[in-house]
């Protein structure tokens, strides 16, 4: 009964969000499958004293049935030597008949003994049966807990990223991206202005020299075209 009221508490606590929930259903449940396994050990005790009982009732029920053919022979034994003169008919019949009454009891108590061995049997299948049930609902229960646990790992990790995505200001982010592409224009306006600077500064041979590598150029080419015949 425990067990089905925790487990009815699981199911309140999963269907709570992580932020308001009372109970932490990942310990709720690592409880159930503890108590399960306890439940399991108790079962296994019971199952194998009841096994125990059963071995040692059809040990009991030998015991007796031989015990009864034992009387039964030494009943017959005795009457023979009262046939052949051995034991007075008298004697032979009272302990004749005291072997009888040791044969009557050894089979009331082998009749009484398979009564119990059948309730034995009995207890012993619904236990086992128990056990496997109780197995079969703790390993679903384990595989339950690992789904819940990557479930809440989910669900934690996308509160947290909502949270984050709540919280950033998307005016101020394109605000800080307009003034980076501000400076960047700037910056490459103040380089084109120190190219012309540059260029502006030049001396008398610079100038010299870059007209003499264009005319260099020319008579190069001006070769080129004769040796082609162009």
């Amino acid at each position: 009964m425990s067990i089905l009221s925790r487990l009815f508490k699981i199911g309140q606590a999963e269907a709570n969000t992580l932020t308001d929930k009372l109970e932490d259903p990942i310990k709720l449940t690592e409880q159930g499958i503890r108590d399960m396994k306890s439940d399991l050990d108790q079962s296994l005790k019971s199952l194998a004293e009841v096994k125990a009982m059963q071995i040692r009732s059809k040990s009991d029920i030998k015991k007796f049935e031989d015990s009864s053919i034992n009387y039964e022979q030494k009943a017959m034994a005795i009457l023979k030597k009262s046939q052949t003169g051995d034991l007075s008919a008298e004697e032979a019949d009272r302990l004749a008949t005291e072997a009888l009454k040791k044969k009557d009891e050894n089979d009331a108590s082998a009749k009484r003994t398979k009564a119990e061995l059948q309730t034995f049997e009995a207890s012993s299948t619904k236990l086992d049966l128990n056990v496997k049930k109780i197995r079969s609902n703790i390993s679903q229960w384990e595989n339950e807990l690992k789904t819940l646990k990557a479930r809440i790992k989910v669900s934690e990790t996308t509160l947290k990223l909502n949270k984050q995505l709540s919280e950033t200001d998307s005016s101020g982010t394109i605000a800080m991206l307009e003034k980076m592409k501000e400076k960047v224009d700037q910056d490459e306006a103040l380089s084109n202005a120190y190219e012309d600077i540059s260029n502006e500064n030049k001396s008398l041979d610079d100038e010299i020299n870059e007209v003499l590598k264009e005319d260099t150029s020319s008579d190069s080419l001006e070769e080129l075209k004769k040796k082609m015949g162009v």
